[in-house]
């Protein structure tokens, strides 16, 4: 399709633009009923047209009409012409696109190349689902277009961004995956400085009659992760503070973050000095921009009845163009995060294929100092999602490689075992895990768990 065939098209069937009810607690909005979307109208059917729902991270959807055989990347293209979303110059300084459009549902998660076609994909999902679910059994899920980050695109040209409505698109999806889990910071104080920046953008300024201790405990989900709005949380921190809102109670600590953003003259003139320091802030986080899949670890077991009741934990694989790092989003806890110059890895495929139970696996093999001597860690992590892991891991370790050459000497004289994150106040927490250790002849000399039986 030329172009103008594809202003025709757009003439003909216009873009619909209306707020989306957004709920924080679901990743995934309301569902985009493909299956359903077949029985729209007759005339529609004739003409190999279908209408679809495009879903942005700001709660904002788009529906348009479409030819079945439409690109992803025509898709894209119609979302960014719309004149009332502003992201028609989103490509970045470098000329790696900023957004790209993502099929995803709770299990599985995919950045649509240009050539995908989204509706005919939407139609195999349940296949894919089966195969690189991470559930098992069938699944019905169906699945929602998203605008969302390009993978691809580096943070160093991320901040060269300056066009305020992709910015402004760019800040929701960071605020989203920090309220979820998937962008973990160290210490109550961090979240709270991000949540007091999200209510100065959100509510404007500070109003000593509005904004009380008991409003933000009542929306304290809609400011903090949700790892500090359950109540199992809340009593560790100690007895009564998220409930009575004491000094010590995250709600208290955004709130005392939040008198302290000075005020400026009108309504919110400075909102988008403030989207940007969020995001700033968000830069610095080890796992930000990452495509996210699901795995599972294998807990250490510690005491006889542990092998009886022992379950594998679920974590999230992060990967982006710095490194690869794993996440507990339900304690919103990076665990692990290792850079690609310090990281080996492997792919490995079930032994038996036909037991649902024997998953496909990513070995992840990195340096670490124990008692003053070099040894090495292999972490094993269970997933159908592993061929993908691998295949990504393998483009940035590959586009790493190229770029980093010149520090290659630097990184071999730096401390080994600590993790260079990109705020370097994380630590990995290696007791999480069950782990083998290797010398510097690949001789094994230290095993936990099921190692010992390997």
């Amino acid at each position: 399709m030329d172009q103008q065939e594809d202003c025709a098209m757009r003439r003909q069937q216009p873009v619909r633009r209306f707020q989306n009810g957004y709920k924080k607690d679901c990743y995934v909005l309301p569902q985009l009923q493909s299956s359903k979307l077949e029985a729209i109208n007759h005339q529609s059917i004739a003409q190999k047209k279908i209408r679809i729902a495009v879903y942005l991270m700001s709660g904002v959807l788009l529906t348009m009409e479409v030819e079945r055989s439409i690109s992803a990347q025509h898709i894209l293209s119609i979302v960014q012409t719309e004149a009332e979303l502003g992201l028609s110059r989103a490509p970045s300084a470098t000329g790696q696109p900023v957004f790209a459009l993502w099929m995803c549902s709770s299990e599985l998660e995919l950045q649509l190349r240009p050539s995908h076609r989204p509706v005919e994909l939407a139609g195999r999902w349940n296949k894919l689902l089966s195969k690189y679910g991470s559930r098992r059994g069938r699944s019905e899920e169906e699945p929602l277009l998203y605008v969302r980050r390009n993978v691809f695109l580096s943070k160093k040209d991320e901040e060269q961004i300056k066009e305020p409505k992709v910015v402004e698109l760019l800040y929701a999806e960071a605020r989203h995956n920090v309220q979820e889990g998937r962008y973990p910071c160290e210490g109550q104080a961090r979240y709270a400085s991000l949540g007091a920046l999200q209510a100065r953008i959100e509510l404007g300024p500070y109003n000593a009659q509005t904004h009380t201790l008991a409003y933000f405990r009542k929306h304290r989900a809609k400011f903090l992760p949700h790892h500090y709005t359950s109540p199992s949380v809340l009593f560790g921190l100690g007895f009564g503070l998220g409930l009575v809102g004491g000094k010590g109670a995250p709600e208290a600590r955004l709130l005392e973050q939040y008198k302290r953003i000075p005020n400026h003259s009108g309504t919110n003139p400075n909102s988008r000095k403030l989207v940007r320091k969020y995001l700033e802030f968000c830069w610095g986080l080890p796992s930000y921009g990452a495509s996210f899949f699901h795995g599972q670890i294998e807990r250490p077991v510690r005491g006889l009845a542990s092998w009886i009741t022992n379950r594998d934990q679920p974590v999230l694989v992060a990967i982006n163009t710095s490194g690869v790092y794993i996440v507990d989003d339900s304690q919103c806890s990076l665990l692990l995060g290792l850079k690609y110059s310090e990281l080996s890895w492997e792919m490995a495929k079930p032994s038996d294929e036909n037991n649902p139970d024997c998953l496909p696996c990513l070995f992840l093999q990195f340096p670490v100092r124990e008692n003053g001597t070099r040894v090495y860690k292999i972490l094993q992590v269970f997933s159908r999602q592993a061929i993908m892991m691998d295949t990504l891991i393998s483009v940035f370790a590959e586009d790493s490689r190229l770029t980093d050459d010149n520090v290659d000497s630097a990184n071999q004289n730096r401390t080994e075992g600590s993790v260079i994150t990109n705020t370097g106040s994380f630590t990995n927490k290696l007791s999480k895990f069950t782990l083998a250790t290797f010398d510097d002849q690949g001789r094994c000399i230290g095993q936990m768990g099921s190692w010992s039986f390997q």
